[in-house]
């Protein structure tokens, strides 16, 4: 038990989640979002990125139990801590942490719950408004919601072909995304 709190064991999950986080990150920043699809490079646009990401990630490991579900469970705790501290770091004072984190994760949690519905129906135009709605909510219309909506299709079909125990070891792929 001793071991599992403060040993070996323990080290090698949190590198394990600082890799896979990582991972989930340099994905979620790719340059041909914020220049070629139009995404706002804001702190508002990069979480809605971190977000999609996480989404994509969390949406792999989904049913799966044991390991997979806590490693599921540690990155989503790995991302909000992360969303706490960019707070911070703009200047949210600790009395406008909690409620601005409640909204963010209410944001976060009405995304994937879109998301998920338009991957789970096949429903590209679904999943097309769902972005458009959530990403670029100042657009009336935002053509390259399509390229989005096509790079999370990808995304999706390529995490589903990757085997578990390589996500679990700390080792997970995106595709790039292609400019325009």
């Amino acid at each position: 038990m001793f071991q599992r709190l403060f040993g070996r064991e323990r080290h090698a999950n949190r590198a394990i989640t600082e890799a896979l986080y990582a991972q989930i990150v340099a994905a979620a920043r790719q340059t041909v979002f914020y220049s070629d699809w139009n995404v706002p490079d804001t702190p508002l646009g990069r979480f809605e990125m971190l977000s999609l990401h996480m989404f994509l990630f969390q949406h792999r490991l989904r049913g799966e139990g044991g390991v997979a579900g806590e490693v599921a469970q540690v990155l989503i705790d790995e991302f909000f801590m992360d969303v706490e501290h960019s707070l911070r770091e703009l200047g949210v004072g600790d009395v406008g942490v909690p409620k601005r984190m409640k909204k963010l994760a209410k944001m976060f949690y009405g995304r994937t719950a879109a998301y998920d519905d338009a991957l789970e129906r096949n429903d590209l135009d679904a999943l097309v408004a769902a972005l458009a709605r959530n990403v670029r909510p100042d657009a009336g219309t935002w053509p390259q919601a399509t390229h989005l909506a096509g790079y999370v299709v990808d995304v999706s079909s390529r995490l589903a072909e990757q085997p578990t125990e390589s996500i679990v070891s700390g080792a997970v792929a995106f595709p790039v995304a292609k400019p325009i």
